[in-house]
């Protein structure tokens, strides 16, 4: 299969030949593996009960679903990108944050994907043959997981399709095998290890779990969807079979893995940590499914995070190609590796990535969708691709390619987000108004939405849109 030759630029009707089906197997291929998995643990891990864990789970990513599945759409009208096609609302620019919001959330997740299935591996490996649990083992194994992961993101969507639509059937076998390997010793009690909720009491953990658990899966994907919906043609698939397929895409990527990883981690304990204990209770028939879901299933997530992070990178760098800039990043996702697991508790380090880029990536996203639903879904495919071609001028270029009002508004969002985070090492100053819990995501999100309604001006029109396709008019 040949290398991807495509960065950033607009996608040809013709090389435009996925469908439907494809979005839901990339999206369910790609998510079952221990990178996602291990959110589930997190309500455990703070201290509620099956029930409670499940329905925080559940409705996270029922409502970040239907905020972000939308997002899908933008680029099956533009061919492009997301954070390249957020450049209709930020500036040809102005899109260089969407650019940088979509690195960090994809650098942030590739390295705990490769963390959490390198440490599952050297346990299961240690288990299996004997394999010391010292820093060289560590190192041999995230080295193997980073270099087969920028093997498939390099060379590009097809083979990472591919990937995904034989670790759809893949991961869902060996899950299932997980079940019945785990059900033994599955209480539906909270954990005692955890010594209680981690904030005191039991709504505030809740929705803290609602959050960092289930908001946290579909708002990972904000800057993403359009990485894989470039390559369906709106002239053949309608917007409400792409959206269905979205929807669909995310609620079983998501809901299976994760619950998946609810489920083992009261099987096995788990309560301060998942990796140890999970290989720990794992009978030994289950061992090599474990070691198998660890490696592929971290490669095809991993992979596909890296392949994005590669796409913006290129939309910052347009002298770098494709290639280039995906290495790049790979260098410095295997290096944030390492410090997580030397220098940081899973749970923490895990609570205050996804807090803190759901709070700067909300505003981003509802500013996206405001102009989305503003220009009624119709672009200029060309004009966005200004910035890429190093030119000037189009009708996106506003001021010196930057609308300044999107700036401030997801700027004004992202700053108030900050301030109303709770961290374990860090509380923001207006958790006071909210009595203590995290609603910086709503906060974030309402804030950067209404000042970019009150202060940005009303879409732009495209001038050619008699020369757009009839289904994206």
């Amino acid at each position: 299969m040949p290398m991807e030759q495509r960065g950033v630029d607009t996608i040809p009707d013709e090389e435009r030949t996925s469908g439907p089906r494809d979005l839901v197997s990339i999206l369910l291929g790609s998510n079952l593996c221990l990178g996602v998995i291990v959110f589930g643990w997190l309500p455990p891990s703070f201290g509620l009960d099956w029930w409670a864990s499940v329905s925080s789970i559940v409705a996270g990513t029922v409502v970040g679903t239907a905020f972000t599945a939308p997002l899908a759409l933008i680029s099956l009208r533009t061919a492009t990108n997301l954070s390249t096609s957020s450049g209709a609302q930020f500036g040809v620019r102005g899109r260089l944050v969407g650019s940088v919001v979509g690195l960090l959330l994809a650098l942030g997740y590739t390295a705990l994907t490769v963390w959490i299935g390198g440490d599952v591996m050297v346990g299961a490996l240690g288990r299996l043959f004997g394999l010391p649990t010292g820093g060289l083992s560590y190192g041999v194994v995230y080295a193997l997981l980073a270099a087969a992961t920028v093997a498939g993101a390099v060379y590009g969507y097809r083979v990472l399709l591919a990937l995904s639509r034989v670790l759809a059937i893949g991961m869902t076998v060996l899950l299932v095998l997980g079940v019945i390997a785990y059900a033994p010793h599955f209480t539906t009690s909270a954990l005692a290890e955890t010594g209680g909720y981690l904030l005191g009491g039991f709504w505030p953990t809740w929705f803290l779990a609602t959050v960092a658990a289930g908001l946290s899966g579909p708002i990972a994907f904000i800057t993403l969807l359009g990485d894989y919906t470039r390559y369906i043609s709106p002239v053949r698939h309608s917007s409400r079979t792409v959206l269905r397929a979205t929807w669909l895409g995310l609620i079983l990527g998501l809901l299976v893995p994760q619950l998946f990883g609810t489920f083992t981690a009261y099987a096995a304990g788990a309560a301060l940590d998942y990796a140890g204990p999970l290989v720990t209770a794992s009978p030994a028939w289950y061992l090599v499914p474990l070691l198998l879901a660890a490696s592929a299933g971290s490669v095809g997530n991993a992979g596909l995070m890296l392949y994005s992070m590669g796409l913006d990178l290129d939309a910052i760098l347009p002298r770098a190609s494709r290639a280039q800039a995906t290495c790049a990043v790979a260098v410095v996702a295997t290096v944030c590796v390492f410090v997580g697991h030397y220098a940081s508790s899973a749970q923490d380090a895990m609570t205050s990535f996804v807090l803190l880029l759901t709070a700067i990536g909300t505003p981003w996203a509802v500013i996206t969708l405001i102009g989305f639903v503003r220009c009624r879904g119709v672009y200029d495919p060309d004009a966005l691709q200004v910035f890429n071609r190093r030119a000037r001028g189009g009708i996106y270029w506003y001021r010196a390619g930057w609308n300044v009002p999107a700036a401030v508004s997801w700027a004004l969002g992202a700053a108030t987000g900050v301030l109303a985070v709770s961290l374990p090492s860090y509380e923001g100053p207006l958790l006071g108004l909210t009595g203590g819990v995290d609603c910086s995501f709503l906060l974030s999100g309402l804030v950067g939405g209404v000042a970019y309604v009150l202060t940005a001006p009303g879409p732009v029109a495209v001038e050619s849109e008699a020369d757009l396709p009839a289904a994206v008019r």
